[in-house]
Formats: C-alpha cells, structure tokens, sequence
C-alpha cells in the first residue's frame, strides 16, 4: 500500500448513523452537558448531486454536529429510506460508527489513489462550499473513510 495517500492523518470527523437523530443527539447532549445542536439536512438532489455506487441517488440525510476539541467534531446522521452508504450502514451493521473523516486536497487525485489501493468509491456529492466523498476502507481500516474537500 502506498504510504500516506491522504496527505494528513489527522481526522477531522467521527461519524454515527442513527435511526431518532432527536432522541440521540440529546443523549449526547445531556451525557456532554452542552445544548442539543439543530439538526439540518444535506442538500436536496439537483445540489448534492449524490451518487451512490456509481448511479444519481435522490438520498438526504439529517445531521447533526458537536464539536469534541481542536477541529474534531462528532457527526450524527439519520438517513432517509433512499439509497446511500449512511442506508446501507444502517441496515447492515445498526447504530454506530460509520465513518471517519479527513480535510484533503485534490479529491480526484485521492480517490484514484486510494481505488489504485484497492479502497473503492461507494458514494460522493456536494455541499455548499465544498465536496465529499466515502471510500470502502473496511477490508484494511476497519472503516469507511470520508474525504472533505473545501472550496
């Protein structure tokens, strides 16, 4: 496996598929003493432009952020029924961590790094400001991994 493809190791996101985002992001809330964070929802498809295995998903999902230190933040999302890697993890393995995040440069130079390791693309889409991308890393890194890339 080539050696450092991201550029950085330092993570910027844990992340937690949920099925009540209201009822778990104030368990968090109450078990950190802070304020439950407003949940808002990822863009709707003509901005997104999510692909989902290779092919147009009309997927959204709630989210909802706390700030755990430094630039590291917990993620919650609570999927809709449509298809998409937060569906999937879900349905396949329940509540829990989904994925872990990083802040890179030059997305497309990554993902074809990364798929040359043997770590495929499964989704990727927009948001304002930027663009994301979730890359199948279980079979080496236990995980799913989240690319970030920031206008």
């Amino acid at each position: 496996m080539d050696k450092n493809i991201l550029g950085t190791n330092v993570c910027v996101q844990v992340a937690m598929v949920v099925h009540d985002i209201e009822k778990t992001s104030q368990d968090f809330a109450d078990f950190f003493g802070v304020e439950k964070p407003q949940w808002i929802i990822t863009g709707p498809p003509e901005e997104a432009q999510t692909e989902y295995r290779g092919k147009p998903s009309n997927a959204r999902a709630k989210l909802a952020f706390f700030p755990l230190g430094g630039n590291l933040s917990l993620e919650l999302i609570e999927p809709d029924m449509e298809p998409s890697t937060w569906r999937e993890g879900l349905d396949k393995n329940g509540e829990g961590i989904h994925h872990i995040a990083f802040t890179i440069k030059g997305m497309g130079d990554k993902i074809a790094k990364l798929e040359q390791n043997g770590m495929k693309l499964i989704q990727k889409g927009e948001y304002t400001g930027g663009r994301y991308a979730y890359i199948d890393a279980e079979s080496t890194l236990k995980t799913v991994l989240e690319l970030l890339e920031n206008d």
